[in-house]
């Protein structure tokens, strides 16, 4: 059982659809996978109609996810992105900033990081350093 965590709180999944594994990206696809070793050059022009992209964390001390998150908005993606894995609450900020809409953790997690410690890195623009040069 995965629990979903936005700017909100915890919340249900709401996609009812399967994701597809990056090798078999077709036409047609509403939802895929993608590991954190994708090379994003061979997406070039195939993501049309895809709704959501679930990056996948293979551990939390992996952050090439963060920068496949940040160059797929670069790249023009305007559909949701999902960090799914081994994600802490303390890259929850990071993980907006990068680009994230959501992140999906699993039952066990956030038992032991519970929603009010997801909520307090919510507030994601205001904790960044730019903001503070600027004002």
């Amino acid at each position: 059982m995965s629990v979903i965590v936005t700017d909100q709180g915890f919340a249900q999944d709401d996609f009812r659809g399967s994701f597809t594994p990056l090798g078999d990206l077709a036409e047609g696809t509403a939802a895929l996978d993608l590991p954190a070793t994708t090379d994003l050059a061979t997406l070039g022009g195939r993501l049309d109609g895809v709704a959501l992209i679930r990056i996948a964390f293979p551990s939390f001390a992996d952050g090439r996810g963060f920068t496949l998150a940040r160059r797929l908005r670069l790249m023009g993606y305007t559909g949701r992105l999902r960090a799914g894995g081994h994600v802490i609450a303390d890259q929850y900020a990071m993980a907006r900033r990068s680009g994230f809409d959501e992140v999906e953790i699993t039952a066990d997690l956030a038992l032991r990081q519970p929603e009010a410690q997801w909520k307090f890195r919510a507030d994601w623009r205001a904790h960044d350093y730019r903001s503070r040069l600027y004002a």
